[in-house]
Formats: C-alpha cells, structure tokens, sequence
C-alpha cells in the first residue's frame, strides 16, 4: 500500500486553483472580438496556492 504524503503547499481558498481569470467587459474591439480584463486573485497573487501553515506547539494556559 502507497504511503500519502501530505502536499507542502495548498489551494488557494479564495481562487480555488483558478488564479487568473478573463473578464468581459460587454464591449466589442473594431474587429468584433470582445474586450476582457485579465484579473488575479489578491491572496496567491496568481499562483494558485497558499503556503501550508505550521503546526502550532506552544499552548497557553489561560489561568
């Protein structure tokens, strides 16, 4: 049986691995193509993934 290893890196929970996206716009370019925005996601700054955090091992007490 395969061990799993965990990934060292993960998804992007805003963009979902879908970091850059076309927009249109709704208007059309003298050729008849559409105009469109390119946009990238704001947390993975385009990459699609987000950096794994790292376990915590203090713990307070709160007493």
């Amino acid at each position: 049986m395969p061990e799993i290893t965990p990934a060292r890196v993960r998804r992007c929970p805003d963009c979902d691995d879908f970091p850059s996206v076309a927009i249109t716009t709704g208007q059309t370019n003298p050729d008849g193509t559409r105009k469109t925005l390119t946009v990238t996601c704001r947390t993975c700054q385009g990459t699609g993934t987000v950096p794994r955090h790292a376990a915590v091992t203090a713990t307070s007490s709160g007493r």
